[in-house]
């Protein structure tokens, strides 16, 4: 099994984020989008190991860790809430 453990850490990180965004819309489009922009910018951890999964979950709880997935988050938040791919409702 081939898998980015960032994709997991953005769904983890994701909801803490938005709760600084009450007026964002959450839509599954809106939230896709987001997750999108950030996972591009991020460094992928892909594993096929078990092994390579503890690796990746320690490796998440490095503050730089954390702190490159709010900034990339934020940047994508802001590009979407700018620039929605619905009329704004």
């Amino acid at each position: 099994m081939l898998k980015n453990y960032m994709e997991d850490a953005v769904d983890l990180f994701l909801p803490h984020m938005l709760e600084q965004y009450p007026e964002l819309c959450t839509c599954e489009l809106c939230i896709e989008d987001i997750k999108a922009i950030a996972l591009n910018k991020l460094k992928p951890a892909y594993f096929v190991t078990h092994e390579g999964l503890l690796y990746s979950k320690v490796e998440e709880v490095t503050t730089q860790h954390k702190a490159d997935m709010a900034s990339e988050l934020t940047r994508a938040i802001d590009i979407v809430s700018n620039n929605p791919r619905h009329p704004k409702v």
